[in-house]
């Protein structure tokens, strides 16, 4: 068979009555009795959400069981090049609603026929596969989200077809082991799709017409839709076929009938993560299917114990995200869910604006389908959707309450109680996590004892006691501490200068500054010594010159034959989010220390100390004292550590999180907080027009952060003393947060709005690329200069691998 599928038309129907259904809902049972309040206000909250530019339109079904209680149509279907109204019938791009209607269904019928394993290896099952690691990757695995692989493949260079995207597939490098994180990955479902062909023998739009829409006479729903039912398909966003996300063809005609998905259209329209085309309706057949346990009209779909095992957590116990097989059960892609229906229901939602989401308990299920993408790609329904879930949700409660007071109780557990299964669920056992110097003192100084030893380290050394390393040291027995080495900031971490060499006051001991007239430590300042102990608090970024001063000091110490002990300390912003380009040649090295590192490295200092004495051939004696409790997903707030400030400008953890990106544009003639009581939360300038910065922001849809204007003063450094407008930055969620491309949004935004008076200056230095910076100032897109960096990143993760300490 080939693995290069074939497309499939869908069947065109009747179409059904337009414009009388924009004033009236089209429903099996009207509304009655006290939830014909609570229909009125759904039809009041999506009109809001039109008219507020969310999206030109919408359709919303309503079911309880085998009946359709509501269904409605809003607004327009297409605003440009004319207006058409919505109306029930019409067919969407249902975007990741492919992975559940489609694949996952498909990939379940092949296992209850038994040609299928979750247990089965991908790479069983796709040659080639197996590289770079992924020989332990699972079904399971990719239909849970928890397989390591990136969120999708590389889109910055054109590539085109359907085996060129399953040979990118093959030379991923995953992100994680399999089982240890949840990760939204395409990637995992357009393998599942080329799965379903290999095993089945018919390409995945074949085998879900056949087996799954035509038995459940979901007659307009499938993969590249005919000509003819062009007519009724909502048309999304202007693209180029190339075009990944956001689209950059404002001359191009909005997608109609062409799936919207970059990597689905560049395979051909047929794919398993997106592709496919259906109606509220033909949604709403689906939904009763699981409800009726796999059946639906006298058509079995699927047997009843595979609709549980599908619907049920699948996750790893401990797992804060708890998804089924394909299904999201509550996880942050879970809004949609609303504020009403328990944990224990499931959905799903697609990036074009539609969402579906069913409880068993109740029977009920909403569907929300809109086309929010058209013309421009600015919509966000997001919140929408929850809402009006949330309602619909109320207004078949009333209808239910006063049919059945009863009915509202499920398996002796009221309706959404504390006490729902899955919201007891039990939390991953808290972890007291163990700096390396805890660990040094608990094993008795081993490593040390009867040397010579000079410490090199600042105010972020501290043992879990609050107690200073140097006191820990200079207090050991057996250890001998007779010199002291300041990085930037100073031995107390509070220098935005030059550090002058001192004595300090409680031990006596002589300090040796490494930010100042020099920054390797000199032979004189080594006389006498037997091994160096580094321990300092990095904070993720390449820039942060901590790491660079643990290199030289390595490559000193190698040179006179000195050991060195690296303390480790945890990477404060995770240790394995991985972002940004690597740095031009030519980069300051004491800012780009080690060659073709991203800008957030996802490495402890430990770990970047054993690939700096291999990778640049330093060699010098080596030991490094791990970390214990800590885990590649733990951020600082889960060590239990105490924050020390690792420079006077990184206050908080928020902060930290936010320095890679904002820090990019600090050599520019604006401010980023520092002088403020908020650095590197807050960035502008005496000419900045806060608002109209913030609202332009806020329109890019950067995920994991919103924006509002403010007004500081600096008392120091860039725009001292001077009034500034600005933006402050929230983060909503750090993890979903492309924290580097923020930089560049920045200055986009910026240089869009003041482009007379904004001077980039040095920028090109810290983000490590005046190309790339050259592309954003004229212009280019932001999240598509992004999307370059990606191969960068690909070989930063294969680079680091053989120097991880932790999982």
């Amino acid at each position: 068979m080939t693995t290069t599928p074939r497309f499939r038309p869908i069947t065109p129907v009747l179409a059904l009555a337009v414009l009388s259904a924009l004033a009236a809902a089209v429903s099996a049972q009207g509304p009655a009795g006290a939830s014909a309040t609570r229909w009125a206000r759904l039809d009041a909250v999506i009109e809001e959400g039109i008219a507020r530019g969310l999206t030109p339109g919408a359709v919303v079904l309503v079911g309880r069981g085998g009946q359709v209680v509501y269904e409605k149509a809003y607004g327009y279907r297409a605003t440009v090049p004319s207006l058409e109204p919505m109306t029930p019938d019409t067919i969407f791009d249902l975007a990741s609603l492919t992975k559940v209607v489609a694949t996952t269904t498909a990939v379940m019928k092949l296992v209850e026929e038994g040609r299928l394993r979750l247990a089965d290896s991908v790479a069983s099952l796709v040659p080639g596969f197996d590289r770079h690691g992924k020989r332990g990757i699972t079904v399971r695995h990719l239909l849970t989200h928890v397989s390591g692989l990136r969120p999708d493949v590389d889109l910055a260079e054109p590539w085109e077809g359907y085996d060129t995207a399953m040979d990118l597939a093959r030379a991923e490098v995953p992100l994680a082991a399999p089982g240890e994180r949840f990760i939204y990955s395409d990637i995992n479902f357009f393998v599942l799709g080329d799965i379903v062909a290999r095993v089945s023998g018919r390409p995945l739009d074949v085998y879900t017409a056949q087996e799954i829409f035509e038995p459940l006479g979901m007659r307009d729903t499938g993969f590249n839709p005919a000509a003819s039912l062009r007519p009724r398909i909502a048309p999304s966003e202007r693209c180029g076929p190339m075009d990944a996300w956001p689209c950059n063809a404002p001359s191009a005609m909005p997608l109609r009938g062409v799936v919207h998905d970059p990597t689905a259209r560049r395979m051909g329209g047929v794919a398993g993560h997106a592709g496919l085309f259906g109606t509220a309706r033909d949604l709403s057949r689906f939904a009763q299917m699981l409800l009726g346990r796999g059946q639906l009209d006298g058509a079995r779909v699927l047997a009843p114990l595979t609709v549980a095992r599908m619907t049920a957590p699948s996750t790893p116990a401990g797992m804060p995200s708890v998804r089924g097989l394909g299904w999201d059960i509550d996880t942050s892609y879970s809004s949609n869910r609303g504020d009403l229906l328990p944990i224990g229901s499931y959905g799903h939602t697609g990036f074009t604006g539609g969402s579906i989401w069913i409880d068993p308990r109740t029977r009920l299920y909403v569907i929300f389908l809109s086309n929010r993408l058209h013309p421009d790609g600015k919509g966000d329904v997001t919140a929408l959707r929850a809402r009006v879930t949330t309602v619909a949700a109320a207004a078949v409660g009333d209808a239910l309450a006063e049919g059945d007071p009863t009915s509202l109780r499920m398996s002796g557990t009221d309706f959404g109680a504390s006490t729902d299964p899955l919201r007891a669920r039990p939390r991953a056992e808290a972890r007291r996590v163990l700096a390396g110097v805890d660990v040094l003192a608990r094993d008795g100084f081993a490593p040390l004892r009867g040397k010579r030893v000079g410490l090199v380290t600042n105010h972020t050394g501290r043992a879990s006691s609050g107690a200073s390393t140097i006191d820990v040291l200079h207090q050991a027995p057996g250890v001998r501490l007779v010199a002291l080495f300041s990085p930037e900031h100073g031995i107390r971490g509070v220098l935005d200068a030059d550090v002058p060499s001192s004595t300090d006051e409680r031990t006596g001991l002589p300090i040796h500054s490494l930010y100042g007239d020099t920054r390797r430590p000199t032979g004189a300042m080594l006389e006498g010594l037997d091994a160096l102990v580094i321990d300092l608090q990095d904070v993720g970024a390449r820039f942060y010159t901590y790491m660079s001063t643990m290199g030289y000091v390595l490559e000193e110490a190698a040179k006179r034959r000195l050991e060195v002990v690296v303390l480790d300390r945890p990477n404060p912003i995770n240790g394995w989010q991985i972002e940004g380009p690597a740095a031009d040649a030519g980069t300051p090295e004491f800012i780009a220390y080690m060659p073709g590192m991203p800008i957030r490295h996802g490495m402890t200092m430990g770990e970047l100390a054993r690939l700096f004495n291999v990778e640049k051939q330093i060699n010098a004696s080596l030991t490094v004292v791990p970390l214990e409790g800590w885990s590649r997903d733990d951020w600082y707030d889960a060590t239990g550590l105490m924050w020390v400030n690792p420079s006077p400008n990184l206050r908080n953890l928020n902060q930290a999180t936010l320095y890679p990106g904002v820090a990019i544009i600090e050599y520019a003639n604006v401010s980023v907080g520092r002088g403020t009581d908020q650095p590197f939360e807050q960035v502008g300038a005496p000419w900045v027009d806060g608002p109209r910065l913030a609202a332009r922001l806020n329109a890019r849809g950067i995920p994991g952060v919103r924006f509002y204007p403010v007004t500081f003063t600096p008392r120091a450094s860039t725009h001292a003393g001077e009034p500034c407008q600005g933006v402050f930055m929230v983060i909503t969620d750090r993890e979903a947060l492309p924290v580097v491309r923020l930089g560049l949004e920045l200055a986009a935004a910026i240089a869009a709005d003041h482009g007379d008076r904004f001077e980039p200056a040095n920028t090109h230095t810290l983000l490590g690329s005046e190309r790339l910076l050259s592309r954003v100032r004229a212009g280019e897109d932001p999240a598509v200069v992004a999307s370059s960096w990606a191969a960068d990143e690909a070989r930063w993760r294969l680079r680091r691998a053989p120097y991880l300490l932790y999982r």
